[in-house]
């Protein structure tokens, strides 16, 4: 029994803060790894105009809002399978959820920063392998939190058949 003092619903309330906080971290989490791709990208609008690109590539302006939103989507659902299992119940889906950050992240050093159109090929299969794994695994918890990571599997489809049409085409820039 509880003190006269503390309420009976003073517990649900201390969960509930806990788990908007972690829904801030998982989205300061997502915002590091898109700042840390925007980082390498800031200067690419130049070196992306010079590209010959095929004629269903998204325009330029497109990319920031489609990331913006995958983005939150993304932190959404990380936030969503901590939240019902946390690290220890879900540590390799979220293990899998970072390490596809870190990937997401890298492809926009080696893409543009490196113009390494090759190797950044490569990489993004690999990721679009871990993303995949990670929706398989969210969705064991949640199919919410696996519904909400396809639509970054779609963008990432697009940018991988993107990333190779675009290095194809441009092997003097893209090595």
């Amino acid at each position: 029994m509880l003190p006269p003092s503390l309420p009976a619903h003073k517990p649900q309330a201390m969960h509930k803060a806990h788990a908007y906080w972690g829904l801030g971290a998982w989205l300061l989490l997502v915002s590091a790894a898109a700042a840390a791709g925007g980082f390498a990208s800031a200067q690419a609008a130049d070196f992306y105009a010079e590209l010959i690109r095929p004629s269903w590539a998204p325009p330029a302006w497109l990319f920031a809002p489609v990331w913006t939103a995958l983005y939150l989507l993304m932190g959404l659902a990380a936030w969503r399978v901590w939240r019902l299992r946390g690290f220890v119940g879900a540590g390799t889906a979220l293990g899998l959820f970072i390490t596809q950050l870190l990937l997401n992240a890298l492809w926009t050093w080696l893409f543009f920063k490196w113009r390494l159109g090759g190797v950044a090929f490569a990489e993004i299969l690999l990721l679009w392998m871990v993303i995949a794994a990670t929706i398989v695994l969210f969705s064991r918890v949640s199919k919410g939190a696996g519904a909400l990571m396809l639509p970054y599997l779609a963008w990432v489809s697009l940018a991988a058949a993107l990333t190779f049409s675009t290095w194809q085409r441009n092997p003097g820039l893209l090595g």
